[in-house]
């Protein structure tokens, strides 16, 4: 059971899900700043990492794959980029690529307990 537990779809989802929570995390920052002068958005892009990782075998990423980075879009005359328009699009995409992870993992465990009990 424990080789089930530790599937490269199961870290992987983990993995996106702890993805999409920092991403979240950033979003927000982004919108509380979005009128402190000179503040510079925060992306958190850990998707090339996952697919690698996934790749590799694994699907567990470092705690540094979620570091959120600045971002370079254009700034406003105050020197602030954060866009309220893209920010709010970004948070219902991530909202819904982490709502669909976290069934995909709903399902992965709801598995693994039916297999469990038939044993």
């Amino acid at each position: 059971m424990r080789a089930v537990l530790d599937s490269v779809t199961l870290n992987a989802m983990t993995s996106a899900l702890n993805g999409f929570s920092a991403t979240q995390s950033a979003i927000a920052n982004n919108i509380a700043n979005m009128d402190t002068p000179n503040y510079k958005a925060q992306e958190v892009d850990f998707s090339a990492a996952l697919a690698q990782s996934v790749a590799d075998g694994s699907g567990v990423l470092p705690a540094s794959a979620y570091a959120p980075t600045q971002s370079l879009d254009p700034t406003q005359l105050d020197g602030n980029n954060v866009s309220l328009s893209d920010e709010t699009l970004e948070e219902i995409s991530n909202g819904l690529k982490f709502q669909l992870a976290s069934q995909a993992a709903t399902q992965q465990f709801t598995e693994v307990q039916n297999a469990a009990e038939v044993n």
